[in-house]
């Protein structure tokens, strides 16, 4: 499938280890919102501008999420369809937002403060043992992917022993190395996995925020539909955790400077969690926009019907909102960054996040101080066509 899509239109899922390839800062400094080449005779925008971002993704009256756009494109059925937030419109995506909203504001996430902490140092434990006992550490494999793989199950009230397949489906529906339709196969999977999950909360509601949602407004959500919400929880919350864990960790252990500032300042980790996210912004596109009436943005007119992507990458590093941009600088001021998205489709689990961040960075350089990567950038194995970009693996040397 890919092999259909021309150069400039895989570009913004490219990078230089960390780095958006320069070819697209390049364009974005050039021509902010651009035409892109697609196949099927697709007109499509490439939005890589900062504020023509913003402009789109909040513009709900002018552009849809909604599936049905993405069927017969691309090779997309309409039985791919995940569900969930991030591909619908209000008043579909309102209703199911109200469900969610309430469990993820910072007042009540901090009861899972305690349990976040003892998962991170549960993990620094596995490291620790790992090469006591003559193995090698990996960030990703012992630190990045089992911390936010384990809140999330905690939150959701899943089995943490049915983590393998969530976590491999969580991977494929990200890669375009295995084509649109493999992405969205691997979703519908997903989805039919938990359609098994939340039938049995249904029947015997947990203590998880499924059970919850279930136990409150059980009438008002039907099986299909709560699949779609569980999905892009699972999903959301794992991959992309992940990557940040992993990234993250890599420019701190890189940097001297950061890794001092982590252990002195116990105020640091808020500051620089928000820089890390705006100079790796994992999502590196994000979910397609379609427009439903002719509408201007960054001067140029989109028709009905035209497909509209911004590039939160390129959007994150735009030099006409701060100076050096490509740089990292934890006490920069800068409008918020689009790590999370921005509008109604901002990532509801966005707090969630940063809490295992805070939690999780500090901790690994208080308990591996010395901690350094055990490969050179070409030796990593980053992924090369992800709409999360990240890294498998992590070799590193504790110290």
């Amino acid at each position: 499938m890919t092999e259909l899509l021309p150069e400039a239109a895989l570009m913004p899922l490219r990078r230089v280890g960390v780095d958006p390839v320069p070819e697209l800062g390049e364009l974005r400094d050039r021509e902010p919102v651009s035409e892109m080449e697609a196949p099927y005779g697709i007109r499509a925008w490439l939005v890589t501008g900062y504020e023509e971002s913003k402009a789109v993704l909040t513009a709900t009256d002018a552009f849809s999420n909604d599936f049905t756009h993405l069927v017969g494109r691309l090779g997309i059925t309409a039985e791919q369809d995940p569900g969930g937030l991030g591909f619908a419109d209000p008043p579909d995506h309102t209703r199911l937002r109200r469900f969610l909203t309430p469990e993820f504001t910072v007042r009540r996430l901090r009861r899972l403060a305690p349990r976040i902490q003892a998962i991170v140092d549960g993990q620094l434990d596995v490291m620790a043992e790992t090469v006591a006992n003559g193995g090698k550490a990996d960030l990703v494999r012992d630190f990045a992917l089992p911390i936010p793989s384990l809140a999330i199950c905690e939150l959701l009230g899943i089995r943490y022993e049915d983590r393998g397949d969530f976590e491999r489906l969580s991977t494929a529906r990200f890669d375009l190395l295995g084509g649109f339709s493999g992405s969205f196969g691997a979703m519908s999977e997903s989805v039919g996995y938990l359609l098994e999950v939340v039938a049995k909360e249904r029947k015997d509601p947990g203590e998880g925020l499924l059970g919850m949602i279930l136990r409150e407004h059980g009438d008002e959500v039907d099986d299909r539909e709560m699949a779609g919400i569980a999905d892009g929880l699972l999903t959301g919350g794992l991959e992309t955790t992940t990557s940040m864990l992993a990234l993250g960790g890599l420019v701190v252990m890189r940097d001297e400077a950061l890794r001092a500032s982590l252990l002195a300042d116990d105020a640091a980790p808020d500051k620089l969690v928000e820089e890390l996210l705006r100079i790796i912004t994992p999502v590196q596109v994000a979910f397609p926009r379609f427009a439903r009436t002719e509408t201007t943005v960054g001067g140029k007119t989109i028709l009905p019907g035209d497909v509209v992507l911004c590039s939160l990458s390129a959007a994150d590093r735009d030099p006409r909102i701060g100076e050096d941009m490509e740089g990292v600088d934890a006490g920069r001021k800068v409008p918020p960054h689009l790590a999370f998205g921005y509008g109604i489709h901002r990532c509801v689990g966005a707090e969630l996040a940063r809490m295992e961040l805070r939690t999780a960075y500090p901790a690994l350089l208080r308990r591996f101080p010395e901690i350094r990567p055990a490969a050179t950038d070409a030796e990593l194995p980053y992924r090369p066509l992800s709409f999360v970009y990240g890294v498998d693996a992590l070799p590193v040397e504790l110290g």
